[in-house]
């Protein structure tokens, strides 16, 4: 029986099979006018990941995300400052956060979550028009190499089969 080769960098290259990043690399990343505003108005709430919707505001899956199951919370409404939210919204974004929270512990047994706000271009946001809360879900140990030497994020599972186990689970909460 051979030993395996243990030696860094490796002589040679090694597989990482992914057949998940698929849909990432399928996807037109060209950015196609406000995808807030055009999820906040479809009736297709699966064709734009809508996972949940109240009265004022709306849960949603990130098409590139951070990691497996980033979810978003914008008011219908498109605005950038949080000065402009009205009690309503607020309250309802906030709620909302809860409920992704409780979805999530679930559905992708997050251990915990960076929940937050990238306001203005200087605070990182990618869309600096339409307010939007990120809920994004974290384990332990769940940092690796990928990220800090391959410039990567591996995703572990699609988008289509997180959203479907999303909308089966809330609708075991309703």
């Amino acid at each position: 029986m051979t030993q395996p080769d243990e030696s860094f960098p490796r002589p040679h290259l090694e597989n990482l099979w992914a057949p998940w990043r698929v849909e990432y690399f399928s996807a037109d990343h060209k950015a196609t006018g406000d995808f807030f505003s055009a999820a906040a108005q479809t009736s297709d709430d699966a064709a734009h990941l809508v996972v949940t919707r109240r009265k004022s505001s709306f849960l949603i899956m990130n098409k590139y995300p951070y990691s497996a199951g980033h979810l978003m919370v914008a008011p219908y409404r498109k605005l950038s400052d949080l000065a402009d939210l009205t009690p309503d919204e607020v309250l309802e974004t906030w709620e909302l956060a809860v409920h992704a929270q409780k979805l999530l512990k679930i559905c992708v047994r997050a251990q915990g979550f960076n929940v937050g706000w990238n306001l203005g271009r200087a605070g990182g946001a990618g869309v600096e028009d339409h307010l939007h809360l990120h809920v994004v879900p974290r384990w332990m140990g769940d940092s690796n190499f990928m990220t800090v030497i391959g410039g990567a994020r591996i995703i572990p599972e699609g988008l289509q089969p997180l959203y479907d186990r999303l909308i089966a689970e809330q609708d075991k909460l309703s």
